[in-house]
């Protein structure tokens, strides 16, 4: 089944379009705060829902690995007649980024990798276990209602609290079903390509939040340091969603990379 994918913008001609790709929700409207800003700096940039979330309903297989997230990449490509990518992810749709990487390399100008990770630690192993602990024992209701504490500062929270719970309420009427997201939560714990970093090229944007609950900053650090055209942003404040929390600081780096790669 083909993926659900939208196109803002038209580009410059020469330069290579810009791939959203989320993290574990999956849909496009995580990349709301950057889409404007994006287009008008004169970017076309190309979203999706993952397959099996949103708008691309199907039921996944259990063993779907990133390795298949990838492959629906280069079909969103080829759809959108995408010949190259700079591909913008979050979490795991930064490890998907890394992967298209490692097995399309001609399709990735660039890539920018938020809050990522090239292979597993045990402390988001530890979150991993007690939200499918949650989702096994009491179901997706009570899910979704702990994902901003995972997603965002507690401060932040508080203070956007309609926002947040608008935002569980959605989650919850759009909840892929338990066993899509046992399926995905399992991809991304599986993957892991620390040995293979040395073979990703391409300029490359990884930014951090310090106060990530969820993935610890260091993964991001470690990013940095195995990648060979690397750089490493570090924001104090903001969470492992520190692109939603703190749009405007996000937007402003992102943009200065993206207009330094040279292709734009």
């Amino acid at each position: 089944m083909p993926l659900h994918h939208e196109v803002h913008g038209h580009g410059r001609p020469g330069a290579p379009s810009l791939l959203l790709s989320s993290g574990l929700g999956g849909s496009a409207n995580f990349w709301k705060p950057q889409i404007p800003a994006l287009v008008a700096a004169g970017w076309c940039v190309v979203a999706y829902d993952q397959r099996g979330t949103g708008r691309s309903p199907e039921a996944l297989k259990a063993d779907y690995a990133i390795a298949d997230m990838a492959r629906d990449v280069v079909e969103v490509l080829n759809a959108t007649d995408t010949a190259q990518c700079v591909v913008i992810g979050h979490a795991l749709g930064g490890l998907v980024g890394l992967q298209l990487a490692l097995d399309a390399p001609d399709r990735v100008a660039g890539l920018v990798l938020v809050n990522a990770w090239s292979k597993p630690n045990p402390h988001s192993a530890r979150c991993f276990d007690a939200r499918l602990a949650l989702l096994g024992a009491v179901g997706p209701r009570a899910y979704v209602e702990a994902q901003p504490i995972f997603l965002y500062p507690a401060a932040w929270c508080a203070e956007h609290a309609d926002d947040v719970q608008a935002e569980v309420d959605h989650a919850f009427a759009h909840f892929p079903g338990e066993a899509n997201m046992r399926a995905r939560i399992g991809a991304l714990r599986a993957f892991d390509v620390d040995a293979e970093l040395g073979r990703i090229a391409v300029p490359t944007l990884v930014a951090a939040a310090m106060d990530d609950v969820l993935v610890p900053w260091t993964m991001s650090q470690r990013l940095a340091e195995g990648l060979p055209h690397a750089i490493l942003d570090r924001v104090p404040h903001g969470g492992h969603a520190h692109s939603v929390t703190e749009a405007d600081t996000f937007n402003a780096t992102l943009l200065a990379f993206l207009a330094k790669t040279g292709a734009h």
